[in-house]
């Protein structure tokens, strides 16, 4: 029992190297191009010549800057994704797919939620009564700011979801629905009630 929960502990672990790893490059691109399209570090150095408004540098600095802030602010997604690859057994491409579809499922279900309840209003503004920075905006739907943790959980609970059903044999009727094409499925209805029960949380 200690070497199975250790075991999986270690591929917990593992999963979470495929996404950790970006985050370098990620830190680097938004580190440089934030530090020198500055214009207080451009007048000190006096290289607006070189990093001013308007040349090459410049621009692909602002560019270097956007790319590492994209992946810091899609971080939850990429986390979904990498750790359903890294704790699926096999046919990994599936667990990816589910996951993207698990984490906007999950996402547009909070976000039901906060409408029904009064959170969000008609006109998609947030109640005065909500506490600042609970809801954001994710990948475009407004949810509840988890982080990285709400990745988490869709990567860990689509990896299981897909260990568990991707060989599945279903009726002669319904087998074009069976095997791998089933995980899609069946992640789609389990995170339309994770996020009901994550918005309670």
């Amino acid at each position: 029992m200690k070497d199975k929960i250790f075991g999986v502990l270690q591929r917990v672990g593992r999963s979470f190297m495929l996404p950790i790893a970006i985050l370098p490059v990620a830190g680097l691109l938004l580190g440089l191009g934030s530090s020198f399209t500055n214009t207080t570090t451009i007048e000190t150095y006096g290289l607006q010549w070189l990093l001013g408004d308007k040349t090459i540098l410049h621009a692909l600095l602002v560019i270097m800057n956007a790319v590492g802030s994209a992946i810091f602010d899609n971080l939850p997604l990429i986390f979904a994704v990498g750790v359903a690859i890294g704790m699926a057994k096999k046919e990994k491409e599936v667990s990816a797919l589910s996951a993207v579809i698990a984490y906007f499922v999950m996402n547009v279900s909070i976000n039901a939620m906060l409408k029904i309840s009064g959170k969000i209003l008609a006109d998609g503004s947030i109640a005065k009564d909500v506490l600042d920075g609970t809801i954001t905006s994710v990948c475009g739907i407004q949810s509840l700011q988890m982080g990285v943790f709400g990745g988490i959980i869709v990567g860990l609970g689509v990896a299981a979801l897909h260990n568990r059903f991707y060989k599945i044999e279903l009726p002669n009727a319904l087998s074009f629905f069976g095997g791998t094409r089933f995980v899609p499925i069946i992640s789609t209805v389990a995170y339309l009630f994770v996020g009901i029960l994550m918005y309670f949380i």
